[in-house]
């Protein structure tokens, strides 16, 4: 598996001159690059976890929307910068709906190819670092059980110990025992802390 290193770009064109022209530029910018003729070959040697993917819609074999395609199947959380030529747009507009980042028309401005890419990396950046807090929400919250998740629930609502009580027809110490069980398994301090995790974890809940 490849290293996880956020300043990767990743090149596909089968186009030699563009391919070799856009390699030196980023280079020269101090990203680390890895380019490929097609898409097969880019599938077949990388295994990207980090980075941004600037790619050419149109190529033989593969297209550039059908590699984007399997990507977004196969789940790969990678930004991508779309090369278009003129007339192309259409299917550019296709490749927005598919998720990707942002396009490019050839012949594209140089500074406005940089800026593009160092927008994804950020990007990049940030939907791992989202994906990364949900997980870790996730893995605190399993180990409650299925009373304490009421509980929780209940508490995001803005219900009160007693109020909960009487909900669900047990003690108002009960219900302090369990909310205490609660922020002690989910590893926070605060009841805010809290429901921050159960929000990140995606849990959906009703918070006043």
């Amino acid at each position: 598996m490849m290293p996880i290193i956020d300043t990767t770009v990743y090149i596909i064109d089968d186009d030699f001159s563009v391919l070799d022209s856009l390699t030196i530029l980023l280079e020269t910018e101090g990203y680390h690059v890895m380019s490929f003729r097609s898409a097969r070959a880019f599938l077949e040697a990388a295994k990207p976890e980090a980075g941004c993917l600037v790619l050419d819609l149109k190529m033989p074999e593969m297209t550039g929307l059908e590699l984007q395609e399997r990507l977004k199947a196969e789940t790969t959380v990678l930004p991508i910068v779309i090369i278009t030529a003129y007339g192309e747009v259409r299917s550019a507009v296709e490749a927005m709906k598919l998720g990707a980042f942002d396009f490019i028309e050839k012949p594209f401005d140089d500074k406005l190819l940089l800026d593009t890419v160092a927008n994804a990396l950020q990007h990049g950046r940030v939907q791992r670092e989202k994906r990364m807090a949900r997980q870790l929400a996730e893995e605190r919250l399993t180990s409650l059980s299925a009373r304490e998740m009421e509980v929780l629930d209940m508490v995001a609502s803005g219900c009160s110990s007693k109020l909960i009580g009487d909900k669900l027809g047990i003690s108002r110490r009960t219900v302090e025992i369990h909310r205490a069980n609660i922020v002690r398994k989910a590893g926070t301090r605060t009841l805010a802390e809290l429901l921050m995790l159960a929000r990140e974890a995606g849990l959906g809940l009703d918070v006043k």
